[in-house]
């Protein structure tokens, strides 16, 4: 074998200008593969971080009703569903993959919460204990909620930082007070999320897709939220995951646990589905890879084309070397011998082919990511099956020469100059 492909090097640097001519197909179709699959992945892995957000491995689990969620801003309190307890909650951080579960409340519209009687128009929640560590808050000032304020219904609050900039003109909020309901609540705390993701915009649908037009978020003891609601009400629940391939999988398992327990009529038409952020980032990787799809389809065809000029290449290796084959065959060289000479040969070509086209592919998806700022991602695999499918291609198409070759009468080709 090793014979064989030195035989197959010294060929093609026999002949350097035809042997380049004829790997341009490969290099051609190769490096558009290359620069596609790149370009797809790294789009993805961008669609996929803007969505979910760098290590931000949670999914939400919440209340619907009809296929849509139920938000108790607008619609109050639902019949024939039950508050979760703390053996529910039990059981949900006992779903493979789930990290931590926090349970908590929500008003996405907080109308009736005022400071200095100016309305608040941001998101006001009711959270428990495992809240922040969850959603990766720290307390940036004052304090955070201790097991007193849970078990002593204490009407305090936390406000992040859009909250702490916009209303109070980053002046010291520890202390002051909220209006929620008709209900006074003291500021205790400020917090912020640590490792805060901040989506690429690359284009006008982009900045549609991830702009944040919130007003901030408010957050009390979920124990203290019946004081300014009025009641207790079915809760919704965020579960920390090990990392982001397990997020469908837990957040539907959570679905289906939450509406077995907590819906007690089963024909009701309420039910808990997971909010799964993984599951949009697919949904959009899916129509990206639609069209890029086709794009390599097309790309492909300079794989064929670029094998259908090694087989020719090849035949005419093979005429030019007729001679010499005779001569082989005459002090007994085998048919299999001979075959395989000429399929190393078209191997050795189309793999380095293969190897130009995935350095030229690289070099080509770099510069695209440099001059239109696109995200690339280079794919190991796709280069690995790249030279690989090159390598394969030559045998292939190689394959009709060397039977060609292996099969000529002996006599007959030592009769030919």
């Amino acid at each position: 074998m090793l014979e064989n492909i030195r035989l197959a090097f010294q060929g093609i640097w026999g002949h350097k200008l035809r042997s380049i001519l004829t790997m341009l197909g490969i290099i051609i179709g190769i490096a558009a593969i290359i620069t596609i699959v790149s370009t797809i992945k790294g789009t993805n892995e961008q669609i996929k971080e803007n969505l979910i957000g760098a290590g931000n491995n949670v999914v939400t689990v919440q209340l619907n009703q009809d296929g849509y969620a139920y938000d108790m801003t607008w619609q109050g309190l639902p019949q024939g569903v039950r508050t979760i307890t703390q053996e529910t909650k039990d059981a949900l951080g006992k779903i493979p993959g789930v990290e931590k579960v926090s349970l908590y409340t929500s008003r996405s519209y907080a109308n009736s919460t005022y400071y200095q009687n100016n309305q608040f128009s941001g998101e006001i929640y009711g959270i428990d204990q495992d809240f922040l560590s969850v959603y990766g808050y720290q307390v940036k000032q004052g304090r955070g909620f201790g097991a007193d304020d849970y078990q002593n219904f204490r009407k305090v609050l936390l406000i992040d930082t859009k909250v702490a900039s916009q209303v109070f003109n980053d002046a010291d909020p520890i202390g002051q007070s909220f209006e929620i309901e008709g209900e006074v609540y003291t500021v205790v705390g400020v917090v912020t999320q640590q490792d805060t993701f901040v989506p690429t915009i690359n284009t006008l649908n982009d900045y549609y897709m991830y702009m944040d037009t919130s007003a901030g978020s408010i957050f009390m003891p979920i124990t203290s939220w019946p004081s300014a609601f009025l009641f207790d009400e079915p809760q919704s629940v965020a579960m920390k995951t090990v990392n982001t391939d397990v997020m469908a999988t837990a957040g539907q398992a959570a679905a289906d646990l939450l509406t077995e327990k907590q819906i007690m009529d089963p024909d009701s038409s309420f039910d808990y589905r997971s909010q799964d952020m993984l599951e949009q980032a697919q949904q959009l990787q899916r129509m990206s890879q639609s069209t890029n799809t086709q794009l390599i389809w097309i790309a492909s065809i300079s794989l064929l084309v670029g094998g259908i000029g090694v087989m020719n290449i090849m035949l005419v290796s093979v005429t030019e070397r007729t001679s010499e084959i005779g001569l082989k065959k005459a002090i007994g060289a085998k048919k299999r011998r001979i075959r395989l000479q000429f399929l190393t040969e078209a191997a050795v070509l189309t793999s380095l082919g293969g190897i130009i086209g995935v350095l030229t592919g690289v070099g080509m998806a770099e510069l695209i990511s440099s001059m239109m700022d696109i995200p690339v991602s280079i794919s190991i695999p796709a280069i690995l099956i790249a030279v690989v499918f090159s390598m394969l291609i030559g045998v292939v198409f190689g394959l009709l020469p060397a039977v060609k070759a292996a099969n000529l009468n002996p006599i007959e080709a030592l009769r030919r100059d």
